[in-house]
């Protein structure tokens, strides 16, 4: 006797009774008190069977695997075009992590699906009641961690177990599971009868249940849930048991729980909306793994099966086949040992459909850029043949057919978009897309395309539109334009895309072009009818969302404020995200967000130029004093770029008279500058520009400065960040931008080659980075300072060597000089406080007045003075 006798005997006993355990499931599901119909979703085969069944036994009560509150959704497929997805949707939650908002649950529904049959079986048969029996979307939350959208797999069949799907691919001689269940249950349960039919769902379910790896903890109780729903519906309407019918999916039924109760527990607080969204076939294969071109290929066999069988399916809204009477329910047999031992009675070769299938095939190849001719039709055909032979089929498959065509007619290279596998499905079928009815559409979904109407275009269809507005000679079409703006701010970037016209504050397009795609994009538009009855109501809710996140700064909220003009036209909710807008900034500890902060409150300025709200008053004093308070901190913390910093002293310096205006104080400015001690040069470099803004930096020393730096070996190779510093300093202070280039023209005079080259890149990439969006500004004052043509260029003298020249031309850049000139008798009076003649050093000329010729005589004279009095008046 061998020794391993006793455990080949075990791992037989065991095998017998994996086996047996098999045929229990078969037994305990065909012996339960309801008769259970099992299905595989998106199956033709499970389809086919379904609408004898129906015929046949004409159930008076249909219990289905769906969730329990989708039960109304059901009415409104009567206005689709399948494919579309019953879908519960919450964008606010109750009882769930927040982090998981918006919660989404969606079920696809085709025509080839059992579920289909029956729910359309039962609406349009008098006397006929469905009753969805699966989890609330929210029970489905409670009990499994979110991972995404859940998607509501009805009759999932798929091993769980990887070896067995590995060892069945490759005995099956196919490349993915989709086109095994085609080939070896698909196909040979189209043409059989119900009894073996629903013995062989049975054991395939009980099969991959037995194989999967983990427990079933989540789908007993599932089904503990369905089977409780049900009694209790048999006994609230004492509803005979043999008039009714279960439809599940095959996993569920071979439960070893049919008998067991659940104690439901009470559904959360989570508001839950519900509605129907269009899907398309690419969208259930994504959703359910399965392979690329399944589902088409899948209801282009519906169809063949229909045409073949002569079966009447339902359709909601068609004309019913009459039934007849039910037929007597005929007893149970063994009809596996037959399904099992013998093989599969497929169809026989269908000749004329493969030539059908070659031909078609290279036309459209030819169509999309391929150099397919007649003999690669024929090419096509004859592997077609040779792969299914080889794979062991009477007949090729779809599958066989692509295999063939991409051999013989793809190369290496794709010429167009689509490749031949695409091709083949296209031909095959194709992707259909499933499309929503008007009357089953959310009000704000209807409200979008009854407000776009005077375009006079069928939005609907899924082609892209091209739409013109003229609103200068059509002012009505105004109204179109602003709900195309807001479709633009709510929906994904293609749906609606401007071509030409722009929607900013203190503007107004004359005409407007659109590319509209609002077909292609039906489910978003159903997915904001979910949150709210029209657009602005959803912008509303989504711009107050924003401004009260925990996350949402200053910068946040002045954006909310812009949005809001622009689209809401400004209101009492305008106000409302300003004043949110003054405590984000009064609350904020740091200033990364302060460049935006600048710009975003410039154009809010300059667009309330004539009268400004009480909000934007608020925030120039909180901002003005907010940061005065941190700029000393954020000079010298390592944490602060010098270019936020640097747009903290332009939002002090340009919003300055407005503060003091305002009732703040001066003098917070100058103590804030002063208590700033940075260590980085770039921070240096912009603290010197703010001290000279503030005259507490005279340009003569500030200009030693810089000659001292780069005079200093040891400073030199740092320099160009001093360079940022002071390019910096032009958004809080453009007059420095003649001093910026005098310092960069010195240094490329002064410093020698072996110095300069290595030190160019460095301050060509540090201006790139940190201060792009200045340099434009620093070229055009290069622009004026340098000669415009090479001949000038010989003669031409620095206005930094000549002294007097130079300090004139800085006075004369400054608003002062132009107001002294412009009013001399300003000038005089000056003049007279100063102790001065002004009509002594009048030098004649022959088109000067008097009061002209004292102010340039002033001005040459004590450019001093002149710069002081600009430090105190000017910004």
């Amino acid at each position: 006797m061998s020794p391993f006798e006793p455990l080949r005997e075990q791992l037989r006993g065991a095998a017998a009774a994996f086996g047996a355990g098999l045929i229990d499931d078969v037994e305990q599901a065909l012996d339960a008190e309801l008769e259970i119909f099992p299905v595989c979703h998106h199956s033709p085969a499970s389809a086919l069977a379904m609408v004898r069944r129906l015929r046949e036994k004409q159930p008076k009560v249909i219990y289905l695997e769906l969730c329990e509150d989708l039960r109304p959704l059901l009415e409104e497929l009567r206005t689709c075009k399948l494919p579309v997805a019953l879908q519960a949707f919450a964008t606010e939650v109750d009882g769930f992590p927040q982090e998981w908002a918006p919660l989404s649950v969606i079920a696809p529904i085709t025509e080839s699906s059992a579920e289909y049959q029956a729910i359309a079986y039962a609406l349009d048969t008098p006397g006929v009641e469905i009753v969805l029996v699966d989890r609330s979307v929210d029970h489905v939350f409670q009990w499994e961690a979110r991972d995404g959208d859940v998607a509501i797999e009805i009759g999932d069949l798929r091993p769980g177990f990887a070896a067995l799907e590995e060892h069945l691919l490759h005995h099956g001689k196919v490349r993915h599971w989709s086109e095994w269940w085609d080939q070896y249950v698909e196909q040979p349960l189209s043409g059989a009868d119900y009894e073996t039919y629903r013995q062989v769902m049975v054991m395939v379910g009980s099969l991959f249940r037995r194989l999967r790896p983990e427990g079933n903890q989540v789908d007993e109780d599932r089904e503990r849930y369905m089977w409780t729903r049900m009694r209790e519906h048999l006994a609230a309407t004492g509803a005979d048991p043999d008039s009714c019918l279960y439809v599940c999916g095959a996993f569920h039924a071979a439960s070893p729980v049919i008998r067991e109760h659940l104690d439901i527990s009470p559904r959360g607080g989570t508001k839950w909306l519900y509605g129907l969204i269009p899907s398309s076939h690419s969208a259930i294969e994504n959703q359910f793994g399965l392979a690329p071109g399944s589902v088409s290929i899948a209801a282009a066999t519906w169809d063949k099966a229909v045409k073949r069988t002569g079966l009447a399916p339902f359709r909601l809204g068609g004309k019913a086949k009459p039934l007849g009477l039910p037929a007597p329910d005929a007893e149970v047999e063994d009809r596996l040992s037959g399904f099992l031992t013998q093989p599969p009675a497929l169809d026989g070769f269908d000749e004329a459909e493969l030539l059908g299938w070659c031909v078609d095939l290279v036309r459209l190849a030819r169509r999309n850029g391929y150099l397919a001719s007649t003999a690669d039709a024929i090419a096509v055909y004859e592997t077609s043949i040779l792969l299914a032979g080889m794979r062991g089929r009477k007949r090729p498959t779809p599958y066989d057919f692509q295999d063939a065509a991409v051999t013989c007619i793809e190369k290496d290279v794709v010429p167009g978009r689509r490749d031949v596998r695409r091709l083949c499905e296209i031909l095959l079928g194709g992707d259909r897309y499933g499309e929503v009815g008007y009357e089953s559409l959310p009000p704000l979904a209807r409200d979008v395309f009854e407000r776009l109407e005077p375009l006079g275009l069928d939005l609907t269809k899924r082609t892209i539109h091209r739409a013109l507005l003229d609103l200068a000679a059509e002012p009505e079409l105004e109204p179109c334009s602003r709900v195309l703006w807001m479709l633009r701010y709510l929906l994904p970037d293609d749906a609606v895309r401007p071509i030409m016209g722009s929607r900013r504050l203190g503007e107004r397009s004359i005409q407007e072009s659109w590319d509209l795609a609002l077909g292609r994009h039906q489910r978003s538009i159903i997915e904001l009818g979910y949150e709210g009855v029209t657009l602005e109501q959803v912008l509303e809710q989504r711009l107050r969302k924003a401004v009260w996140s925990p996350k949402a700064t200053a910068a946040t909220a002045l954006e909310a404020v812009e949005d809001s003009i622009l689209y809401l036209g400004g209101s009492r909710f305008t106000e409302e995200l300003g004043a949110r807008a003054v405590e984000l900034l009064a609350a904020e500890r740091t200033v990364d967000e302060a460049p935006e902060v600048l710009r975003r409150i410039r154009r809010l300025l300059a667009y309330y130029s004539s009268g400004l709200p009480g909000w934007c008053e608020d925030f120039v004093t909180a901002g003005y004093a907010h940061y005065c308070t941190l700029l000393p901190s954020a000079f010298v913390s390592e944490d602060t770029g010098v270019r936020q910093v640097a747009a903290m002293l332009g939002f002090l310096f340009s919003m300055e008279s407005l503060a003091l205006t305002l009732g703040c104080d001066r003098t917070q400015l100058e103590l804030a500058v002063k208590q700033s001690h940075p260590v980085a040069p770039a921070k240096v470099a912009l603290l010197w520009g703010a001290e000279s803004q503030l005259g507490l930096l005279p340009l003569a020393q500030l200009r030693e400065r810089c000659a001292e730096l780069l005079a200093n070996p040891l400073v030199v190779p740092s320099f160009p960040l001093y360079i940022t510093g002071f390019v910096q300093a032009l958004e809080p202070v453009p007059s420095l931008a003649p001093f910026v280039v005098e310092v960069l023209s010195r240094a490329f005079a002064e410093l020698p080659d072996p110095v300069l080259l290595p030190w160019l890149p460095k301050l060509l990439g540090t201006l790139r980075d940190q201060a792009g969006e200045l340099v434009p500004v620093l070229v055009r004052e290069a622009g004026r300072t340098f000669p415009a043509g090479l001949g000038a260029l010989d003669s031409w003298v620095p206005p930094w060597e000549r002294p007097e020249v130079g300090d004139r031309r800085a006075t004369a850049a400054r608003p002062v000089t132009g107001f002294l000139a412009k009013y001399p008798v300003a000038t005089e009076a000056i003049a007279s406080l100063l102790g001065c003649d002004p009509t002594a050093w009048a030098a004649p000329e022959p088109d000067a007045g008097a009061g002209i010729l004292a102010a340039r005589a002033l001005v040459s004279r004590h450019p001093e003075a002149v710069d002081a009095i600009a430090h105190l008046v000017t910004p």
